[in-house]
């Protein structure tokens, strides 16, 4: 429990001056550490042993968030996909057959799936403009008070189980309960942005991003759980202690942010 305490001291208020207070390239640069890091936890849990295929892949997930920050140039993202699939080849060929094919495919595949859709942070941060400061914190937010939320609920009135083969400690309570915090904490963070910033708010809009948000957060953090039962893990890893890995943490935000970005876009809440 105290690590668990230490992690949240420490990180929340990393993340916070991230992005409210250094200058905006650090958005993009955080958000490739977290994507390079999940991305190599996600490497070691399907079994993908080949050091430089997985220095290729992480690099890869490392450079994405920049190239969304820069407006995703099409010609750069063709140059780096075209280089990173010749290295992919020679290491292949000169395997002699010792890579797998599949957890090549699937290591490209987690790469983009981490990083792109955690870059959903970044192209907030880009595309609200001088409404940044009211966005930019709801893609993590959001996943984060959910997830916090089921668990609390279902710790005291958790009775019928949601997925036991999955996860078993996940229970229905818990899921409504976390659905519920997630948009009572979504326009809670709506009044205090009005009255610290005088904009006009959308509570109806925020309700939204709360439900749908907490409804992917969920189905984000069982489709990890499902990967983590099928590489009988207990955990991606422990760069935050008894916290877990990059996974364990931002697995609900991979899914969520996408969606809480598609909302912003189609149904802005601050005016």
């Amino acid at each position: 429990m105290k690590n668990r305490i230490l992690v949240a001291c420490v990180g929340v208020p990393v993340i916070l001056v991230v992005l409210f207070v250094l200058p905006a390239p650090f958005t993009p640069a955080l958000i490739a550490v977290l994507s390079a890091v999940g991305t190599y936890e996600a490497l070691h849990a399907i079994g993908m042993n080949h050091p430089r295929i997985a220095l290729y892949t992480a690099i890869i997930a490392l450079a994405i968030p920049f190239w969304v920050h820069f407006g995703e140039p099409r010609q750069w993202g063709l140059l780096v996909l075209l280089v990173y699939l010749l290295l992919i080849a020679i290491e292949s060929f000169a395997s002699h057959l010792r890579v797998k094919l599949d957890r090549v495919g699937a290591g490209f595949f987690f790469a983009f799936l981490i990083s792109y859709c955690l870059s959903s942070v970044v192209r907030v941060a880009n595309e609200t403009g001088e409404l940044r400061t009211s966005y930019i914190f709801l893609p993590i937010l959001i996943p984060f008070v959910v997830d916090a939320g089921a668990m609390i609920v279902g710790k005291f009135l958790g009775k019928r189980k949601l997925t036991p083969h999955l996860s078993p400690k996940k229970t229905v309570e818990g899921a409504i309960g976390g659905l519920v915090v997630g948009v009572v904490i979504a326009i809670v963070y709506g009044i205090f942005f009005h009255f610290v910033t005088k904009v006009e708010v959308n509570y109806y809009f925020l309700a939204v991003y709360g439900l749908l948000g907490g409804v992917i957060t969920q189905v984000g953090d069982l489709f990890f759980s499902y990967l983590k039962r099928t590489r009988k893990l207990k955990d991606f890893g422990h760069i935050f202690l008894d916290h877990g890995g990059v996974l364990d943490r931002f697995d609900s935000v991979i899914f969520a942010a996408p969606v809480l970005e598609l909302l912003i876009l189609w149904l802005p809440a601050f005016k």
